[in-house]
């Protein structure tokens, strides 16, 4: 298996080459300028490898939800580097690989509730559980909704769950809607995680032309409202 995996969806920037087992990975905390580092890193991570373009199996990448620029050129770079190599690609959930960080990080937790800042006073969430293999598998669909209306799913228990997401601390009134529930702070998507949970759907053959690379915005009215993409987050 070699894939490349790329995401600009939030402030951490991040790319990261899956090669026969062997995980390379850059990253950056960035407030603006990811498209001034995305590629650079994609080019890094190849020379590190000693590998080519179109000597991978897949391209993957976090198709948001996330800062609408930035799951855009998430998009836009995966397209582009996948038509110029031939190769398929894989889209994955910001919110999906958010959990899938923390059931790396905690063989104990069965279930992560993701909430992320998704401006205008709201929340992009989304609930995951453990799958026997390991991977974070979606409980329920993801959505947008007030920081207040956060809801954990009906047969979960606070004690039972693992909160993560910048949400948590943009919206104390998230916090209060649900009390006992533990979070990891500081938690951001990577690219580490997207190439793991690519990785099955390339196994598996589930891939796509990379025309359908397309962005997961959750909010269409943003998507209309908002100027096109600059060259920069």
């Amino acid at each position: 298996m070699k894939l490349l995996a790329l995401d600009t969806a939030t402030e951490n920037c991040s790319a990261a080459l899956l090669i026969n087992g062997k995980l390379l990975t850059r990253e950056l905390l960035l407030n603006r300028g990811h498209a001034e580092h995305i590629l650079a890193m994609v080019g890094e991570l190849l020379t590190e490898a000693d590998a080519a373009l179109r000597g991978l199996d897949a391209i993957a990448f976090g198709r948001g939800p996330g800062a609408f620029t930035g799951v855009r050129l998430a998009a836009s770079v995966t397209q582009g580097l996948a038509f110029g190599a031939g190769l398929r690609v894989v889209p994955v959930s910001n919110l999906q690989a958010l959990a899938q960080r923390v059931l790396g990080q905690e063989p104990g937790t069965e279930r992560v509730l993701v909430c992320t800042d998704a401006r205008l006073h709201e929340v992009y969430c989304g609930a995951f559980e453990r799958s026997t293999a390991g991977l974070a598998v979606a409980f329920d669909a993801e959505r947008v909704v007030g920081p207040g209306l956060v809801k954990l799913p009906a047969r979960w228990a606070a004690a039972q769950t693992v909160g993560v997401g910048s949400a948590f601390a943009a919206y104390p009134e998230l916090c209060a809607a649900l009390p006992g529930l533990p979070v990891r702070a500081g938690l951001w998507p990577r690219a580490a995680e997207i190439a793991r949970l690519a990785a099955v759907q390339v196994r598996a053959g589930r891939t796509v032309a990379p025309a359908e690379a397309l962005p997961v915005y959750l909010r269409d009215d943003v998507a209309k409202a908002t100027e096109p993409a600059s060259p920069s987050h």
